[in-house]
């Protein structure tokens, strides 16, 4: 009898945490406080998300090749700044 109680609050305490997270960058996009390229990079991962579970049709299998994609592209991104810190451009 607890644990479903529990359950139904921790999932009502992280989706009322996300809806204030939207409403407060509304806010702060509408006073001009937040920059948009910033907006957009957060929503890299949700567009390669979508864009994977079009194609595979399959939550699980999207959810996979998100987290792969992303991955790579950190990978990616720590050798460009090594390179870049060795040859100093």
């Amino acid at each position: 009898m607890v644990v479903p109680i529990s359950v139904g609050l921790a999932a009502f305490l992280i989706l009322s945490g996300i809806i204030g997270m939207i409403f407060a960058g509304i806010r702060s996009m509408t006073q001009g406080k937040q920059d948009f390229r910033k907006m957009i990079i957060m929503a890299i991962p949700f567009v390669i998300f979508g864009i994977a579970y079009a194609v595979l049709g399959d939550f699980a299998k999207a959810g996979v090749i998100t987290t792969l994609a992303l991955m790579g592209v950190m990978v990616i991104g720590i050798a460009f700044t090594g390179l870049r810190g060795t040859f100093k451009f």
